[in-house]
């Protein structure tokens, strides 16, 4: 065929032209210079990074007229042979389809034989880890002691399958994934080359579905370029490779911050109709949540690959969203991704987690939860006089002190809970309403406190206090008084009434002698013993154990 892909084109023929692989041209320039260069040289690192490309630049460096030298002329006859890959000195050997052990054997009875016109016979082994274990063996001597005319380079994608004996008899270099941004500066020239227009986040796009392989990068481009002649647009690239418009990731964490469930399922469907893998989504959804929490917290350079309109767009995006918040998101994404990628149905499995994210609350900053905390422990041990059986209003926690204006609902229950003009059933009656209505908002915010309040009884309601009656034994009573659900059943009572109120607790007990009766209430005090700040903050700072509770 006439025409040539450009992955052979514009093949690199110099160090310097080869694409961030610096750390190793650099070191093999310095050896050719020096006179250092090893007759063993093993190449290795994902696909497409460029690992026959320096190893024939290699071959050509050590076999050039004016050679060895970092730099071949490219023009004489050894450069132009390797170049097109005719060069009887320089053997390209396919470990996968030669990997016996006779022919090694061969290629070892070949070594001892001088080179038809070069400098060294050079042999580079593709795939070198496909050897079989005899074919390695076959080769150990000679790889340690070569001719002085040899020199072996090997490329391979999987270098621990490569037996240890033969890693030590060579120099390793390790080939890296080439950056987003390398591989569209190189594609932007190559289109410049080219004479063909296609818009710089098509290329992005396109450097970013060959994952960190040139070979495929340019592969892609040629598919592009065959489809759009002289020019393309973003809608025509993302049409031709069958690729996900990055924009779908913005619309779908735009949908999550406002809340709009409509509006994220319409953008799933809308991408599973064309014919987009549900799981590469969700693996796309992971890393831009990734993407999000890392600008959000400042860091940027070398930790995020993403194009300039990006950044600002995100930048946008999570001005108001707390990074706590961000870090939940990626958090539940993270964790989830396992559904996605072993269901059957990924999705439904992938509309699943996202209407999750629905479902968070957005966690209070740290700093602020530790100031809170400070604020509580400054509460409790401040010296505020309280009842046996009550509940001091100034102790409850600071985080529960928001109150919402009154309601009118709130509002009436509370005027015709005044004991003025009422008579005794009416007000009974009134106090039963009220006590369930409080009891219902309770099992929605604490299902835990509304069991142990299960049977109470709203027993007095003024315009400052309220009674509760609690059914029980007194390890429940005791329950109902921890500061924690005393705390809660505080803010509820006033948020309802849209006022402060003091909630006294006191018991009605179902024992049935005597003796069990007052061996509740001997239990009742040892915990209200237990549960005292007093007890709780000597057992913190001495670090202490509780061993037992005596009651006089």
């Amino acid at each position: 065929m006439s025409y040539l892909v450009l992955a052979r084109k514009y093949r690199p023929q110099t160090f310097t032209e080869v694409v961030q692989q610096d750390h190793i041209t650099r070191t093999l320039t310095n050896a050719i210079s020096a006179g250092r260069m090893v007759h063993a040289v093993l190449f290795s690192g994902p696909r497409g990074t460029g690992k026959t490309t320096v190893a024939r630049i290699l071959a050509k460096a050590m076999n050039c007229e004016n050679g060895p030298t970092p730099t071949p002329c490219s023009s004489c006859r050894s450069c132009r042979e390797i170049t097109t890959g005719s060069d009887v000195d320089v053997y390209e050997i396919d470990g996968a389809s030669n990997n016996s052990v006779d022919q090694i054997r061969d290629l070892r009875e070949n070594l001892r034989y001088m080179p038809a016109h070069s400098q060294y016979k050079i042999y580079i082994i593709d795939e070198v880890h496909m050897l079989s274990i005899a074919a390695f063996n076959a080769l150990l001597k000679t790889l340690e002691e070569p001719p002085a005319h040899v020199m072996f380079i090997f490329a391979t994608t999987e270098p621990q399958k490569i037996p240890i004996t033969i890693l030590s008899r060579c120099q390793r270099h390790d080939f890296r994934r080439i950056r987003i941004e390398s591989m569209t500066q190189h594609l932007e020239k190559i289109c410049g080359k080219e004479g063909v227009r296609i818009p710089p986040e098509s290329l992005w796009l396109i450097a970013r579905e060959a994952g960190g392989s040139m070979r495929d990068a340019l592969s892609l481009l040629d598919q592009v370029m065959a489809c759009c002649d002289a020019a393309a647009t973003h809608e025509q690239v993302l049409e031709v490779l069958g690729i996900m418009d990055r924009k779908i990731m913005f619309d779908v964490s735009e949908a999550v911050f406002r809340q709009d469930v409509p509006a994220l399922l319409e953008i799933i469907d809308d991408t599973y109709d064309k014919g987009h893998d549900m799981k590469r989504l969700y693996a796309d959804l992971v890393e831009h949540a990734r993407n999000m929490l890392i600008i959000k917290m400042g860091g940027i350079d070398k930790l995020v690959d993403l194009p300039a309109h990006e950044l600002d767009r995100i930048k946008d995006q999570t001005r108001d969203v707390p990074v706590v918040f961000l870090n939940q998101i990626f958090d539940l994404l993270f964790r989830e991704e396992a559904a996605v990628k072993l269901s059957a149905q990924p999705k439904l499995a992938l509309e699943m987690i996202l209407i999750k994210l629905f479902q968070i609350k957005p966690a209070l900053p740290i700093e602020e939860l530790i100031s809170k905390l400070d604020a509580l422990q400054g509460a409790a041990q401040a010296p505020t006089p309280q009842k046996a059986e009550g509940f001091n209003d100034s102790a409850a926690p600071p985080l529960f002190k928001k109150n919402r204006p009154a309601t009118p609902e709130s509002s009436a229950v509370a005027e015709q809970a005044k004991p003025f003009g009422i008579t005794p059933e009416s007000k009974d009656r009134e106090l039963e309403s009220t006590w369930k209505k409080i009891v219902d908002i309770i099992s929605e915010e604490s299902p835990a406190l509304a069991t142990l309040l299960a049977n109470s009884a709203l027993k007095t309601l003024t315009d400052d206090l309220l009674e509760i009656e609690v059914n029980g034994n007194g390890f429940n009573i005791n329950m109902v008084k921890r500061k924690k659900n005393m705390a809660i059943l505080y803010k509820i009572v006033s948020d309802f009434f849209g006022k402060e109120k003091k909630i006294t607790i006191t018991g009605r007990l179902v024992s049935g002698s005597h003796n069990h009766e007052k061996k509740d209430v001997e239990n009742r005090q040892k915990q209200d013993a237990l549960n005292h700040p007093l007890v709780a903050d000597t057992i913190e700072i001495f670090n202490g154990k509780l061993i037992d509770v005596k009651v006089r």
